[in-house]
């Protein structure tokens, strides 16, 4: 698989993924035997440098999410390299990975069950501080308070718990345990798919206002193209486990390369009624990732699609600077 190019070559990537697969076997029967595979990730590479954002989009079950909990280590990879800082985490043992649990935070896509309703707000986001030796008894609790007023939350709130907080305050709550132990990288895993479309611009501000503050980096995970198109510096698309197009934002909304990525933008409304644009229909439904299609796994809906497609594998090439395309048509 063909590596997404980091913009800066010069530095050392905060995030490089080279060729991982994650594999879910399927067992039935009484002895459990493995039957087949879920290939929900198959072969995906690209680099995050500091300060910078990838947004990660495809359809709903396309492993945009296998892929940041993968990278993580919150699943095991079948195969490939996660290189955090220069150092493939993916040879490390859980001792030896706590270590960088502390470069890599997550925001989870729901801000009510990714917190635990037994625990006030102030002991979720002071936790980490007390789990990895940073802080605790009241140095910890004026760490929390500082965090706290960096997301825009009352201190007098640290008391409350999460059932007493809206939508919109509950992940402000999962940002500021992703900021406690000082990342590096930061995983949004659909980090304001849950919430209203006034609430969504305000977080998105805030991440960002984040990331300029602290040289955070992140990887976007959405379906939301308009978000993405806000946040993100460059944005890959994902179709049924593999990357088929790279570049930067602005590249990829005014000049999609992939099949895929044409139809997913022609979706995407326009606020200006004056303005037509032509939606592009896909015809029959996403393969299962349990047998996907040969070759190249868009031929089974792409309308363009050629003999070859359906047999031969296309590689992430480059058809133009900082642009990769997976298709043998470009």
């Amino acid at each position: 698989m063909t590596e997404v190019a980091a913009t800066d070559a010069s530095n050392t990537p905060v995030l490089k993924v080279e060729g991982l697969k994650k594999h879910f076997p399927i067992k039935k029967g009484i002895l459990s035997r493995t039957v087949g595979h879920v290939y929900a990730v198959d072969g995906v590479s690209f680099h995050i440098n500091e300060g910078e954002t990838l947004g990660l989009v495809g359809e709903s079950g396309c492993g945009k999410s296998t892929v940041g909990r993968t990278v993580l280590r919150l699943l095991e990879p079948t195969e490939g390299a996660i290189e955090v800082d220069g150092t493939d985490i993916t040879e490390l043992d859980k001792p030896g990975l706590r270590d960088f649990r502390r470069e890599m935070q997550i925001i989870f896509q729901d801000p009510y069950s990714s917190l635990n309703p037994r625990m006030t707000a102030g002991d979720i986001v002071g936790e980490l501080l007390k789990v990895h030796g940073i802080a605790d008894g009241k140095e910890k609790e004026e760490r929390v308070a500082e965090l706290f007023d960096r997301v825009g939350l009352r201190q007098n709130q640290m008391e409350n718990f999460p059932h007493q907080f809206s939508g919109g305050q509950r992940q402000r709550i999962g940002i500021a345990r992703a900021l406690a132990l000082n990342p590096r990288l930061i995983i949004g895993d659909e980090p304001v798919s849950a919430l209203d479309v006034s609430i969504q611009a305000q977080v998105i501000n805030l991440l960002m206002d984040l990331q300029e503050e602290f040289k955070l980096s992140y990887l976007f995970i959405a379906h939301d193209l308009a978000v993405v198109e806000h946040i993100s510096d460059h944005i890959a698309v994902m179709y049924l486990g593999r990357i088929v197009e790279y570049t930067d934002k602005k590249t990829l909304f005014t000049s999609p390369q992939h099949p895929y990525t044409e139809a997913l933008l022609s979706a995407v409304p326009i606020p200006d009624p004056t303005i037509k644009r032509k939606k592009i229909i896909l015809q029959g439904d996403v393969p299962s990732p349990i047998k996907p299609p040969s070759g190249c796994h868009f031929h089974t809906r792409c309308p363009y699609a050629e003999e070859r497609c359906k047999v031969e594998v296309p590689t992430l090439k480059e058809i133009a600077p900082g642009h990769q395309v997976s298709c043998h048509l470009r």
